[in-house]
């Protein structure tokens, strides 16, 4: 191990890298996600529900999130704030990614369904 980056309070149920190999985005059950540089911690953002899987744009400008609260949240990792909720699942989310060009999200939920939306609309 080259380096450990600690300071969720509870179970880390996500990673993942973002497209340009710098930067670290983890969800967990303390109802955060967490942005780290290879180097230490960036900046968190406070989420409404456990965080149980999590994937970032490849222009590094949105962090997907599935949560236990059924839903798929967009947030812009500049401001820090979220741009979006999507709503049809009607149980957790476990599984979330964004399409190479950029433009849906498809999820996959213990509902039994994936759904892909558009990242622009939410539609």
């Amino acid at each position: 191990c080259v380096r450990t980056l600690s300071g969720h309070t509870d179970i880390v149920t996500s990673v993942c890298v973002t497209a340009n190999g710098q930067n670290v985005v983890s969800g967990s059950n303390d109802e955060t996600v967490r942005v780290w540089s290879l180097h230490g911690f960036l900046t968190t953002l406070n989420v409404s529900s456990q965080v149980l899987t999590v994937s970032v744009t490849a222009n590094e400008k949105h962090v997907l999130l599935g949560l236990k609260d059924n839903t798929v949240q967009v947030w812009s990792l500049d401001s820090g704030e979220c741009v979006r909720i999507l709503y049809r699942h009607t149980d957790i989310v476990n599984s979330v990614c964004v399409t190479p060009d950029g433009k849906h999200i498809v999820s996959g939920s213990t509902d039994k369904t994936v759904r892909v939306w558009s990242l622009d609309s939410g539609e």
